[in-house]
């Protein structure tokens, strides 16, 4: 008999068990991907390149420092932003798209 309530225990656990798995291939393997990812674009960023931070502003990269980067917003103006912050890195061949147009 005790294989029988071992049997009966293990049918109980098994929604939970897939309920685990789905959960893993559905939504934590691909955020640890989406991460890797966001950690080797911000870890190649270099001078020159073109990025988009999480607020939306586009800048030039003009220096890099181990977890900083300076970036040019407009002529003349730098800030210093986290480079964990970078959400898009558009490298110097890549047009920025702006709403905007000068006529």
């Amino acid at each position: 008999m005790p294989a029988d309530g071992l049997s009966t225990t293990l049918i109980q656990f098994l929604p939970f068990i897939a309920i685990f798995v789905l959960f893993y291939f559905m939504l934590i393997r691909p955020q640890q991907k989406r991460v890797k990812q966001h950690q080797a674009m911000v870890s190649g960023i270099k001078r020159g390149d073109t990025v988009v931070m999480s607020n939306g502003m586009v800048g030039k990269v003009t220096r890099v420092e181990d977890a900083e980067a300076m970036v040019e917003i407009a002529q003349g103006v730098n800030v210093r932003v986290i480079k964990s912050m970078v959400s898009e890195v558009r490298t110097k061949g890549q047009p920025v798209i702006a709403n905007d147009t000068k006529a």
